[in-house]
C-alpha cells in the first residue's frame, strides 16, 4: 500500500499588477494601485466618540469626511508617533449600498509603486492559525523582501461589521 503525502492547497488571492508599497512597522506592505485615490500628508484629523482604538477620526478632505484608520492599530503593531513621511492613503472600498466610498488608512511611509508578477506572489505561509490573516491576500517576493498583500476592502468591511454590530450595546454579531 502505498502513501502519499498530502499536498499543499495554499492559494493567493493577490493577482499581478501594480502595488503602491510602504512602510508599516518596520515591514512592508502593498495594495493594489486600483484601490489608491491619493496620498496625502498629514492634516487635521477629528476624532469620534466611542470609536475602536483603531479608528483616529475622521479627516476633512475638500469637502468630504472620510473616515481615517490607523493601520498600525489595526493589525496590532506598537503605536508611534507620526513624523515628517507619515501620510494618509485615501481608498475607496466597497459600500453596503453596492457602490463605493471614501476610506482613508494611515502609514508610516510610502515606498514605490511595484509591479508583481505571478512568480513574484506566493500565498500566505501557513501560521498555524496563530495570526489572524483575513486581511492578507498573499506575498510578494522581491530580491531584497517580502511584500506583505493586504485588502483593504476587507479591513474595510470588518470595521464596518463591527460598527454594526457593538457588543457595549448587546447585539452580538452572527458567525
Amino acid at each position: 500500500m502505498t502513501t502519499t503525502a498530502p499536498s499543499s492547497t495554499a492559494t493567493t488571492s493577490a493577482q499581478p499588477g501594480k502595488y503602491l508599497t510602504f512602510d508599516l512597522g518596520g515591514e512592508i506592505y502593498g495594495m493594489s494601485v486600483l484601490r489608491v485615490r491619493e496620498i496625502i500628508r498629514l492634516c487635521p484629523v477629528t476624532p469620534v466618540a466611542n470609536m475602536p482604538r483603531h479608528i483616529r477620526g475622521v479627516i476633512n478632505l475638500r469637502g468630504r469626511v472620510i473616515p481615517l484608520v490607523d493601520l498600525r492599530a489595526r493589525f496590532g503593531l506598537p503605536a508611534a508617533p507620526d513624523h515628517d513621511r507619515t501620510c494618509f492613503i485615501v481608498t475607496e472600498v466597497a459600500a453596503a449600498n453596492g457602490g463605493l466610498r471614501p476610506y482613508a488608512v494611515v502609514i508610516d511611509s510610502v515606498r514605490e509603486v511595484a509591479c508583481l508578477t505571478a512568480a513574484d506572489l506566493v500565498p500566505t505561509p501557513d501560521f498555524g492559525g496563530a495570526i489572524d490573516d483575513r486581511f492578507i491576500t498573499g506575498m510578494a517576493r522581491t530580491e531584497s523582501s517580502v511584500i506583505t498583500l493586504i485588502d483593504i476592502d476587507s479591513i474595510a468591511a470588518a470595521d464596518a461589521t463591527a460598527a454594526i454590530h457593538d457588543p457595549a450595546a448587546g447585539d452580538q454579531p452572527t458567525p
